[in-house]
């Protein structure tokens, strides 16, 4: 058996999420069925660095697939890609040492979202169009309260009991683009709709709609207002997977080239 490491680009848009669910096609589903058509194989491990929700893309979502095969790794790329549909694509197959495991190993992940400030006529897939003006200095203050070890049960659809709701969140960075409003969020791991709901809360703070201390304020105790606030998942990529000795020093810039936006 060959460990490979994967790194996957997809459009999430038609898809349930990541990973595999009965009676719902799915990311891993649809690059499981292309490893088992083009090599023949029914055997293998195929594990991704963690889950993305429904309608969530990837720009290098991370992977690694225990198999048997002499195929070098460029070549299985190839044939894997000749399997899949158009919106996902192995971007690179490598080698990876037997104890690579994509999830276990990876040490922080970073998110991307886009907002638009105009309606759009051939984004609208991977942007969140915001009607109202929005002030990116209180976006920046809302966004500097979640630094830090925090505790987001008020930002997760997860159920609090079953698991920790703690997440060591670094930065967060806010950009513009011409008419895109830029995002990114990175930090040790993260719940469910975790990010999109931060997104939520610094836009409904952006829009005037919420106070620096009202935001504060779900930080400390339960609340439903970032679950009304959650942001939609057209606008989030997964950006990068990171794993010990990469650097974090990358600029922010558009996920995907909108370029009627840029």
């Amino acid at each position: 058996m060959s460990r490979f490491r994967l790194t996957i680009e997809y459009a999430g848009t038609r898809y349930s999420g990541w990973q595999i669910q009965a009676n719902a096609r799915t990311v891993q589903g649809e690059i499981d069925r292309a490893i088992r058509t083009a090599t023949r194989q029914r055997d293998f491990e195929l594990y991704g660095s963690g889950r993305t929700d429904a309608g969530v893309h990837a720009l290098a979502q991370i992977a690694h697939l225990e198999i048997a095969t002499t195929w070098p790794p460029d070549t299985l790329r190839q044939r894997v890609n000749d399997e899949l549909p158009s919106d996902i694509n192995l971007l690179d197959v490598s080698g990876a040492p037997r104890r690579f495991h994509a999830r276990h190993d990876a040490v922080a992940r970073s998110y991307v979202y886009q907002i638009a400030r105009r309606r759009t006529a051939f984004a609208k897939a991977y942007v969140w169009w915001v009607r109202e003006g929005l002030d990116l200095a209180r976006m920046r203050d809302t966004a500097a309260l979640f630094t830090g070890l925090k505790d987001f049960h008020a930002f997760t659809a997860d159920e609090p009991e079953e698991k920790s709701t703690k997440v060591l969140v670094e930065p967060i960075e806010i950009a513009e683009a011409g008419d895109l409003v830029l995002i990114r969020v990175t930090g040790s791991h993260f719940l469910w709709k975790m990010v999109r709901r931060l997104v939520g809360v610094m836009v409904e703070a952006g829009r005037g709609g919420l106070t620096r201390e009202e935001a504060r304020g779900l930080l400390e105790g339960p609340s439903t207002q970032p679950a009304r606030l959650t942001a939609p998942a057209s606008g989030l990529f997964l950006e990068h997977v990171f794993y010990d000795g990469e650097g974090r020093d990358r600029p922010l810039r558009p996920a995907v080239p909108v370029q009627a936006l840029q």
